[in-house]
């Protein structure tokens, strides 16, 4: 199986809230999408033994803020890696009351949605609530949304355990080794430039993890200008 492969899907990033009583409720999703247009409707996908599993289905109800590029990572880390059971995690985390009385943050957002459950599903270790679309808000339309990819890439985070896409650090950490083991660098024969497929060439705009072979056939070496026949693999 080639755990690379789970990572090519397309994620964002959001902290899904709810309040049953007195109780707030908070969590990082990744899974999360829209499955309906006429009345919009959102999934989200939560593993049965978080904290806010039992406070959605206690309160019918659910918001879920889109985290920004800019995120604050510790938001992240309040969210994605702590329990609500021991853990007030909205100390110091800006958040309103929606038209349901559930809190909404704001801190490190670009919007917000607001949905009651209209279905609910078990599946395995996770349960998929549906939600319709009771209110919603932007809070900053310029800042772009914060996708998984840009999470696990640029600001090399992981999923925590309790979250679908959840796969073992260590084998993801294995996985990227091998890979940096396994890339090929090529030299040129004029000027001895080493073209790493692990960097690629930003110079000429090509994007680290690129194969020398799948490079164009008009690439020419960046320092001397020497044409790819006159590169040999080491």
């Amino acid at each position: 199986m080639n755990i690379e492969t789970y990572f090519k899907i397309s994620y964002g990033l959001y902290i899904v809230t709810t309040q049953s009583g007195n109780k707030k409720g908070g969590y990082i999703a990744n899974t999360l999408f829209q499955v309906t247009a006429t009345p919009p409707q959102f999934a989200i996908s939560c593993n049965v033994d978080n904290y806010t599993s039992e406070l959605i289905k206690q309160s019918g109800v659910f918001a879920f803020s889109v985290l920004s590029e800019k995120a604050n990572p510790t938001i992240i880390g309040n969210f994605g890696y702590k329990s609500g059971r021991d853990t007030d995690k909205f100390a110091g985390v800006n958040y309103f009351k929606g038209k349901s009385g559930i809190p909404i943050v704001t801190d490190s957002s670009v919007a917000w949605f607001e949905c009651k459950v209209v279905h609910s599903y078990q599946v395995g270790t996770h349960i998929i609530f549906i939600g319709e679309v009771i209110d919603n808000g932007m809070i900053d339309e310029k800042m772009k949304s914060l996708t998984y990819n840009y999470y696990r890439e640029v600001l090399k985070g992981y999923s925590p355990k309790n979250a679908p896409t959840y796969i073992e650090k260590a084998k993801v950490e294995a996985v990227l080794k091998e890979s940096e083991q396994n890339a090929a660098v090529w030299q040129c024969q004029l000027c001895h430039y080493e073209y790493e497929e692990v960097k690629g060439d930003p110079i000429s705009g090509i994007p680290p993890g690129t194969s020398f072979l799948e490079l164009p056939d008009d690439w020419v070496c960046p320092i001397c200008g020497a044409e790819k026949s006159m590169f040999e693999k080491e």
